[in-house]
């Protein structure tokens, strides 16, 4: 049999654990068993443990079995804490772009490392934050957004923790060098000219610029960057990169970015609901833009109906997804606010539709019921 050795940093929930192997104390396992919440991996770190044996073949959470548990509601408000400091660093990162100074990666590091702890202790808060935001200042929220999807993506991967750190920080600079591009064509109604489009597309030429002048910035987390317009079939840009050479995270990149440009709301776009952004990845992927494997994990990933996104259902009314039911993807756990019949607002209601003759009719959009998101997750938050 073989048992491995983890440290705890790299210790998640739902390994089996056979002893401690390494600690500045003197701390003792009652018994062997998984790992059960963060918070006994929390525990084990406050007591000085730094590495414990765990049995591979006990393990929980294969790529399929990621623990689903109930968002919290403070898990929710302290995942939008990091959503809008974020937003903040990027700010002040494009600011810096634009004024030609050395980024400071300290705090891209602080705040990156924060959404990656969260993520690896409850996926679905972020993912939910990221899907209910205001959505009203697209360049900032794009770049924090594709961060946290690629973070979602590595963790659902089971890619080490240090590594989703790095892509994580690749992800939040990947489009910095939009910041040099005029603004009448970075933020112009409807399709650019064969001219524009030329002038568009340097934004990537400047972030790998401004990136690689970065003091301290990890090859892996340039790479990221380098190759989030990159296709498979090398018809991306800035440098056609083909085939292997686009590597296993510049595809992941390639996917987070469009996903989230889909399905995000603009001054002059409103976004796709997340079936037909998966359906578009889908075409993308048939076309050998994309990686057609990892299209399909990631739309596993996010669900069908991801946590955050609304729904209306049989019954008229329209409810948030609050839990995702890998298995039945078609029926996860919604909580109801509103009757899209009577076109109120009403007492929110839990409802586990694998549970219920109820059903999802299909995914909507805030907007397309004149709803306003900030009223909704305000209604939600005092609910918990």
């Amino acid at each position: 049999m073989m048992f491995e050795e983890k440290l705890i940093t790299d210790l998640r929930v739902g390994h089996y654990v056979i002893k401690i192997t390494k600690q500045h104390g003197n701390f003792s396992l009652s018994s062997e068993g998984h790992i059960k919440s963060q918070g006994v991996i929390e525990h084990l770190k406050h007591k000085g443990v730094e590495a414990v044996l765990i049995d591979p073949s006990k393990t929980r959470h294969a790529n399929s079995k990621i623990p689903e548990r109930k968002l919290l509601i403070k898990e929710v408000k302290q995942a939008k804490d990091i959503f809008d400091k974020s937003k903040e660093i990027q700010k002040k990162v494009f600011a810096d772009a634009q004024m030609g100074v050395p980024l400071d990666l300290e705090p891209v590091i602080e705040i990156t490392n924060k959404s990656v702890d969260a993520i690896f202790n409850n996926p679905e808060s972020l993912a939910c934050v990221v899907n209910i935001r205001e959505k009203d200042e697209y360049l900032l929220e794009h770049s924090v957004s594709v961060a946290i999807y690629m973070a979602i993506f590595a963790r659902y991967l089971e890619i080490e923790k240090s590594i989703v750190q790095e892509l994580s920080i690749g992800a939040f600079l990947h489009d910095v060098g939009k910041i040099m591009v005029p603004d009448e064509i970075l933020n112009k109604p409807g399709k650019l000219t064969d001219e524009e489009f030329e002038i568009m597309k340097t934004h990537a030429n400047h972030s790998i610029e401004i990136i690689k002048k970065t003091p301290n910035i990890s090859p892996l987390s340039l790479e990221v960057a380098a190759l989030h317009h990159e296709k498979i079939n090398g018809q991306g840009y800035p440098n056609q990169v083909k085939g292997d050479a686009v590597t296993q995270y510049g595809r992941m990149i390639a996917i987070c970015d469009i996903f989230d440009a889909l399905t995000a709301d603009r001054v002059y776009k409103e976004g796709f609901t997340h079936v037909k952004a998966f359906a578009i990845l889908r075409e993308l992927a048939a076309l050998n833009h994309l990686d057609e494997s990892l299209v399909n994990r990631f739309i596993k990933c996010s669900g069908v109906f991801p946590v955050g996104s609304l729904v209306e259902l049989k019954s008229k009314k329209v409810a948030i997804v609050e839990q995702r039911n890998p298995k039945e993807p078609l029926k996860p756990k919604v909580k109801s606010f509103y009757s899209a019949k009577h076109k109120h607002y009403i007492a929110p209601q839990e409802v586990d539709l694998k549970k219920s003759n109820d059903e999802i009719v299909k995914g909507v959009r805030a907007k397309d019921l004149n709803l306003d998101m900030n009223k909704i997750v305000e209604m939600l938050l005092m609910q918990g």
